[in-house]
């Protein structure tokens, strides 16, 4: 045993030294970052209001300024079942396995061997007891193992930002498929009435004709006017019944399973959110994952320089082999022995050398990245201002332009009726009128799809702060279920 002390004192030794580390240490590439957004300041106008920063903006549960509940339970119904958002959560459970994988090899390998072994010679037979056990360490001296630890960590922690970033995705694809779904319920109510008008412009139609002062060739046009708005008509419940099996399927039901009650595309549009620049690297998660992924291939770096330096493993074994009806424990059947080792690579035909410059040129890669997700990220918020602001505008002049169709309809079937005008007139102002009508209500479904584009590229409230740190994902093994860092419900 006290091979065993002499072994303990020299490994809590080893562990004194072993503060090294080599490679580069780890620091967030600089991005170029502007002051504001191009796009957050409208020019005035008579009832505009300017986008500003907006700090208390709902967080985790985004959907709920569009103030649906039906909107809000679909929604909630992701985090339930969907595969997609699963198969992100099981990704990261492995992740974050790898991390404690990559921890153990700071600690001894510890194995007990028990035998026992009987042999006889004549009549005599002899039974030999043994109760061994033996370690080895390898000291990490130059960090290649902590350097690992590391990037690993820093991987999880990247696995993390992608559940969230998957999350989101799937948040927002179901908001947009939703107010798809709405626009068609309310194009069906646009178009049934307008097949209600133009049946009444058929009747006038017939009317006109029966009195000798209208061509049969008129009654034939508003029977076509007609029979084809119907066919649109229908035509649109495809469409519906498409965008409700999408929701269903992302809800992680199947089409079956998950009605969604009929209703219409609102007409108001929730205050629209808004951020510093700065801020908007903490509240990506697609820009915080490829940050993580760049500090993982830093470290990287440090293991690719660690190979350059000797391997340092101790090992021990000890134990009692003896009789056992004897007297086992006697201080004869007792043995041990303790073992250092370095090993240096003298030649390795330039395989180490390769390896750094992979390394580094893998990190000059995730670092391109990593600025060109900021990027993008810039590019979506000012796409979701501009949107805001133009659309806004767009709709108020189509809602003109369909007031003056409207107009026009009524004129030109006065006129039709009064024998002053032809019914090529009348079919070409309702033409007029649909589409313009149509038109205002495409313009909201752009102005929600825009909302909720816009929401999603200031991050949907998600937070880098929302991630496990590094020194959480090593010391613990944080049940996934109950991890705050894998949710942005509020």
């Amino acid at each position: 045993m006290a091979g065993f002390c002499r072994t303990t004192a020299v490994l809590a030794l080893a562990c004194l030294t072993s503060a090294c580390l080599v490679g580069p240490d780890y620091a967030r590439p600089s991005v170029e970052t502007p002051l504001a957004f191009k796009e957050a300041i409208p020019a005035p106008a008579k009832g505009w209001t300017a986008i500003l920063p907006d700090d208390a903006a709902p967080r985790g549960a985004w959907w709920s300024v569009f103030r649906d509940l039906e909107l809000d339970r679909l929604v909630r119904l992701i985090d339930v079942d969907n595969q997609s958002l699963r198969q992100a959560l099981s990704a990261y459970e492995q992740a974050r396995a790898v991390v404690q994988q990559t921890r153990a090899q700071l600690f001894p390998t510890v194995i007990g061997a028990p035998s026992i072994r009987q042999s006889g010679n004549g009549n005599v037979a002899r039974t030999t007891l043994t109760l061994q056990g033996s370690a080895s360490w390898e000291l990490d001296l130059f960090g290649r193992i902590r350097r690992g630890i590391e990037s690993s960590a820093a991987s999880a922690q990247a696995s993390a930002a992608n559940v969230a970033l998957v999350r989101l995705t799937l948040q927002s694809e179901l908001t947009t498929n939703y107010f798809q779904l709405r626009y068609q319920e309310s194009l069906q109510r646009l178009l049934t009435e307008t097949i209600a008008a133009y049946r009444k412009s058929l009747e006038i139609a017939r009317n006109q004709y029966a009195a000798g002062v209208a061509a049969r060739s008129d009654v034939i046009t508003a029977e076509t006017q007609l029979q084809t708005t119907q066919a649109a008509a229908i035509a649109v419940e495809l469409r519906r019944a498409t965008f409700a099996h999408a929701i269903a399927i992302l809800t992680g039901h199947p089409p079956s399973e998950i009605s969604v009650p009929q209703g219409r595309l609102a007409s108001r549009l929730p205050s629209i959110p808004g951020s510093l620049p700065s801020r908007l690297l903490e509240r990506r998660p697609d820009i915080a994952q490829a940050e993580r992924l760049v500090q993982a291939q830093s470290a990287r770096i440090g293991v690719a320089v660690a190979a350059f330096y000797p391997s340092v493993n101790l090992s021990a074994s000890g134990g009692i082999a003896g009789d056992p009806t004897g007297v086992f424990f006697a201080a004869g059947n007792q043995f041990w022995s303790v073992t250092g080792a370095a090993t240096e690579v003298l030649f390795d035909g330039g395989a180490r050398s390769a390896a750094l410059r992979a390394a580094r040129a893998a990190y000059d890669a995730t670092v391109a990245t990593y600025r060109q997700s900021v990027l993008t990220a810039f590019r979506e918020v000012e796409d979701g201002l501009a949107g805001a602001r133009i659309l806004e505008r767009q709709q108020q002049v189509q809602q003109a332009a369909a007031a003056l169709a409207i107009r026009a309809v009524e004129i030109a079937l006065n006129e039709y009726r009064a024998g002053t005008q032809n019914y090529t007139t009348v079919i070409t102002a309702q033409a007029i009128e649909l589409n313009s009508r149509v038109a205002v209500l495409q313009l909201q479904l752009a102005r929600f799809t825009n909302v909720v584009g816009l929401i999603r590229a200031l991050g949907g409230g998600w937070d880098v702060r929302s991630l496990p740190s590094q020194g959480e994902l090593v010391a613990t093994e944080l049940p996934i279920d109950n991890t705050h860092a894998l949710h942005t419900d509020e």
